[in-house]
């Protein structure tokens, strides 16, 4: 990554123009080829910026100062520099992400070990079932001996309950599986989401983290 603190001014010229009049600025040109102008507030977002693929063409001669980076749709941006005060790169490596506490496939792990969270009689048939549009969370039978597929998400959205809908309508094909019926899992359900689920025939189930962790809530109970 190559850190660029400058006095510059920004122009951009695409679908729309915009335009940075002179002030100092921090420039990231990163090693997939993107280049972001920021100032020092609005968080992470940045004043403007041109995502890859792209090219970098710093000038020179008459154009010295003068960057110019170009996108695959012709769309430019041409940052002119006035003064540079500092200038660095770095190599950082690759990023081995974020890791969250809780996330889908921990909870779909603590689920698998706890299936009769789902319900009494509940049993295990295997987890990340896999079919020809992708792995089913969880797959599992009910008391009564009927397929239940789960698809479990940390917050439950109505792209996640389209997403089991999907997956019901290929596996309710397989004779050896059908009637499967289906139960949206997450940490937080959002409305929309519930309402959709309940329209589709589709299950909504709450998971409490911590409860499937085996953590004890601390706050006091009368019974």
């Amino acid at each position: 990554m190559r850190l660029v603190i400058a006095r510059c001014s920004v122009d951009y010229a695409g679908r729309l123009t915009a335009h940075l009049p002179s002030a100092p600025r921090l420039i990231l040109v990163k090693a997939d080829g993107s280049v972001s102008i920021h100032a020092d507030d609005r968080a992470y977002k940045p004043l403007n910026w041109m995502s890859p693929p792209c090219t970098l063409k710093e000038g020179t001669g008459d154009e010295e100062g003068v960057w110019t980076v170009v996108n695959k749709a012709g769309e430019k941006l041409i940052i002119t520099m006035e003064e540079i005060l500092h200038d660095s790169s770095h190599e950082l490596g690759v990023d081995p992400g974020l890791i969250k506490d809780g996330v889908e496939a921990h909870l779909q792990e603590l689920l698998a070990d706890r299936i009769e969270t789902l319900g009494d009689g509940y049993t295990l048939i295997r987890r990340e079932y896999m079919t020809a549009i992708g792995p089913v969370d969880i797959l599992c039978r009910d008391a009564e001996g009927r397929t239940v597929a789960v698809e479990i998400k940390r917050r439950g959205e109505i792209d996640g309950v389209e997403q089991l809908t999907r997956y019901l309508e290929l596996l309710n094909r397989d004779p050896h599986l059908a009637p499967v019926r289906g139960v949206f899992a997450a940490q937080e359900i959002k409305p929309q989401a519930r309402v959709l689920a309940t329209d589709r025939g589709i299950a909504c189930q709450v998971l409490d983290y911590d409860a499937l962790r085996g953590i004890e809530d601390d706050k006091l109970r009368l019974f």
